[in-house]
């Protein structure tokens, strides 16, 4: 990753006691009003009991509602093997949220003293022995991935009865100003394996409708907005949170249509944001923020991936697209610029999904989330394959912390609702980031800076309002506050660093910045700050705390900003370098650490964004990209199957990305892969590329590529991405050549490609009046981004005015050198 040199030292001296306290309970007579006042609430929004009927099968026979808030509160309660198990700092607040399908039925068709236990159809679910337990999950299991409810189980005396029990749980738990339970609930789509699965909150108890509304009822998530709906206008205020998007193959950030064949418009952009206000970014089946593929230049970006699908489908593969936030925000921007709607302007929360009723967040405390599937250290150690699952890349629980006035379900829901919400790893350090346009550099030094920071800007999940005619700083840029603090108990820290993502012209683009770090580092001359040194003892399992630092704060203004560009940021704090649980556990059992996972982690915490969207003026003041419509009018035409056959089979092309200016030349094998080579890694690159400039300099190819329905057809991570090719006419080819390219001059924001000498070169008409050819490819939004050029004579950009000599030198000319 490439970063401009900046010096911004970090305030690393130890922290007042008081500065660290996580969470403090406000008395309901003393409710505070300011913002400034808002303290971070740390909970669990996903948690399974032995009412899931999967954990059910698991093992979990044990534990339900009530003792999951039990633990959540800081009592010991037995995990599903019989030991004892207590977490290790009490929550503020959690949500049960077990499966909706077929909620509880298995466990109470096992109690004798249950009504349900009695109904004929318990005797299908009775578990008399292991093949039982096999029977019953695929039967159970089979149905919602099929699509085939078994109506027996959703009649009202028993999905009502279970529904009840489950928020009088949460009522009996609820202790407000002190610990809050909130009504919730898993709703369980899993259509062909692929994970849709959200998490069901309710503001009120008191309201919570007879039932809940399940993938029985319908596995389309519109369909559950279209309820949601309903209920929000009967006055039942309620959100929900999907999560593991890493695990929905491609479905759950679709751009196009959704799964069903609907298409991603306004109207259903406009449900999203109104239902669906926050995700998941880390649990314990892995990390959803980004994946290396999708971030080549991010250097933290691999971090807890799992390449896994519930179920393990044969004969079938994770998808890349579709499947990460980060690529999810880039994509909201994208087409807010293209679309004038926004789909994905999501917060972000942590949670765990554990199974076991308990959950575990600490790398020292981890003792798995499904029961008896990994529940004993050899079992883990061993690498249990479950259900095709290495249960080694498993990970411990993720965090969310609110930004609340107090620990009541009104105040957290707000909290929730607003998107002031950030998600950690684990361990409760905490997050707070502000944008605005006139904060001044030295604002971090005064006591009341947080209540600064609100009064003239906007917090995380908030929308960055236009910028003013004059700055305080006299700078037409957004300035950004970041602040973390350890967890008292747990690591120091590394680094706060801010992920942009922006758009132009249908495609987006992402850069990582450095804003501030522990101790003296010195970014290097490209802009990296070095890693902190590791301290970890991978033999004792051990690290100390003489690197990094209690607590960073800094302000940061974006150098590169365009204010006729959409724009998202949000935070990431990273913690100094500690010994995953599998090292710790393999030093327990005196093997050495699996070389199927990294021996360390570095922990973190994201922010939820902060949006800018640029006014009408601001946006007209762009430059204007090609569209496939612009195309049309000029008389282009699309391709069909053999004309692209002739283009591009055994043929190389070089392309001209006018977004960019970035040149790249594409090899086209008549054996049906494409190899992209010439790729300038200074230059931003459009998503879902992967990483091209790796590929080209071994020479790997990208993908393969087919001809089918006038498309060339090449494959991502497991997604099709497909160009149509426009023709142009000579004439319209011509004046397209002709036309001033401002893309063509140095630009540093977008990398620097083209000298003068060049940009005249392209100005040139074509004199011989070739036809004109243009890329449009299938997830830019219908621009048509790629230009079909001649082979450039020089490919350099920091040399100007550089000549082939005409002829070699005579003798004369060489006696005088």
């Amino acid at each position: 990753m490439r970063k401009a040199p900046r010096k911004q030292p970090a305030r690393t001296g130890l922290v007042q006691t008081a500065a660290l306290v996580l969470t403090i309970s406000c008395p309901l007579a003393a409710l505070a009003q300011e913002p400034a006042d808002r303290k971070a609430f740390f909970g669990e929004q996903h948690v399974h009991t032995s009412w899931s009927f999967d954990a059910y099968i698991f093992g979990n026979h044990i534990t339900g509602p009530a003792d999951a808030y039990k633990y959540a509160k800081g009592e010991p309660i037995k995990h599903p093997l019989g030991y004892e198990v207590q977490i290790t700092t009490p929550l503020d607040w959690m949500g049960v949220t077990d499966h909706s399908e077929y909620a509880g039925v298995v466990r109470l068709s096992n109690d004798p003293s249950s009504p349900i236990s009695k109904l004929p159809i318990a005797e299908k679910l009775k578990v008399r022995d292991p093949a039982d337990i096999q029977k019953i999950y695929l039967w159970l299991g089979t149905s919602l991935i099929e699509d085939k409810p078994i109506e027996a189980l959703m009649k009202p005396e028993i999905s009502d009865t279970v529904w009840q029990q489950n928020n009088k749980a949460a009522d009996e738990a609820y202790e407000p100003g002190k610990f809050t339970a909130f009504c919730s609930y898993e709703w369980t789509d899993n259509p062909n394996y692929r994970n849709m699965h959200r998490n069901v909150y309710f503001k009120d108890c008191a309201k919570v409708p007879a039932r809940p509304f399940s993938s029985l009822d319908s596995q389309v998530p519109a369909v559950l907005w279209d309820w949601m709906d309903r209920q929000r206008e009967a006055g039942n205020e309620l959100l929900a949170i999907s999560h593991n998007a890493n695990l929905s193959g491609g479905l759950m950030f679709p751009i196009e249509v959704d799964f069903k064949g609907r298409p991603i418009d306004r109207s259903w952009a406009e449900s999203r944001d109104r239902n669906e206000r926050l995700t998941e970014i880390k649990q314990i089946k892995g990390a959803s923020e980004t994946h290396p593929l999708l971030s080549p230049t991010d250097e933290f970006a691999n971090y807890e991936i799992l390449n896994y699908l519930l179920g393990d489908p044969k004969g079938q593969f994770i998808t890349i697209g579709g499947s990460y936030v980060r690529q999810a925000l880039k994509d909201g921007v994208a087409m807010q610029q293209a679309k004038g709607y926004n789909p994905y302007k999501t917060g972000i929360v942590g949670g765990s999904d554990s199974h076991n009723t308990a959950v575990p967040y600490r790398q020292e405390n981890f003792f798995g989330g499904h029961a008896r599937l990994d529940g004993t250290m050899k079992e883990r150690m061993g690498g249990h394959n479950f259900a095709g699952l290495d249960v080694r890349l498993e990970n411990p629980a993720g965090l969310t912390g609110l930004w609340a006035e107090e620990n009541t379900r009104e105040s957290l829901f707000e909290a929730m609702q607003r998107k002031e919400t950030f998600a950690t790893s684990g361990p409760r350090m905490q997050l707070r980031f502000f944008a605005g346009w006139d904060y001044g550099g030295d604002l971090v030094a005064r006591d009341d800076w947080v209540k600064a920071a609100y009064d003239s800007g906007v917090p995380m999940g908030g929308d960055l309002p236009a910028p003013p005619t004059v700055t305080r700083s006299g700078e037409t840029a957004p300035r950004f506050i970041v602040w973390a603090v350890k967890d008292p108990s747990a690591a120091n820290l590394d680094r706060i660093q801010i992920v942009k993502g922006w758009s132009k012209n249908g495609q987006s683009f992402e850069k990582i910045y450095d804003v501030v770090w522990s101790g003296d580092r010195e970014p290097d001359a490209f802009g990296e700050v070095p890693l902190i040194k590791s301290t970890v003892d991978l033999v004792k399992a051990t690290y100390d705390d003489t690197t990094g630092s209690a607590e960073l704060i800094g302000v940061w203004t974006d150098p590169d900003f365009d204010a006729s560009l959409d724009a998202f940021y949000y935070a990431r704090a990273l913690a100094v370098p500690t010994p995953r649980w599998t090292t710790i556990q393999a030093k327990d059992l005196g093997v050495p650490p699996p070389e199927v996972v990294p021996a360390t982690v570095q922990e973190r915490a994201w922010s939820s964004p902060i949006w800018y969207t640029p006014t009408s003026e601001a946006r007209a003041k762009a430059t204007a990209g090609r569209t496939v419509e612009d195309l049309e009018k000029q008389g282009a035409v699309a391709l069909n199957d053999a004309e692209l056959k002739d283009l591009v089979s055994g043929e190389y092309i070089w392309l001209k990305n006018t977004v960019t200016g970035g040149i790249i030349k594409t090899q086209w094998s008549k054996e049906g892969l494409l190899l992209i080579m010439n790729v300038d890694p200074r230059i931003p690159q459009p998503s879902e590329f992967g990483a091209l400039h790796e590929h080209s300099y071994l020479g790997d190819p990208n993908s393969a590529y087919s001809i089918a329905d006038g498309k060339l057809v090449t494959n991502f991570g497991n997604r099709e991405y497909r160009y149509t090719v426009y023709k142009l006419d000579s004439e319209a080819g011509a004046k397209a050549d002709s036309e001033p390219d401002e893309k063509a001059k140095p630009n540093y924001a977008f990398g620097k490609v083209h000298g003068d000498a060049e940009a005249k070169e392209d100005s040139k008409p074509n004199e011989k009046a070739k036809p004109h050819y243009v890329f449009a490819r299938s997830n830019e939004f219908g621009y048509a981004n790629y230009e079909v050029i001649d082979p450039p004579v020089f490919l350099g950009t920091e040399v100007t005015g550089a000549t082939v000599p005409t002829e070699p030198p005579t003798s004369e000319a060489l006696s005088k050198q």
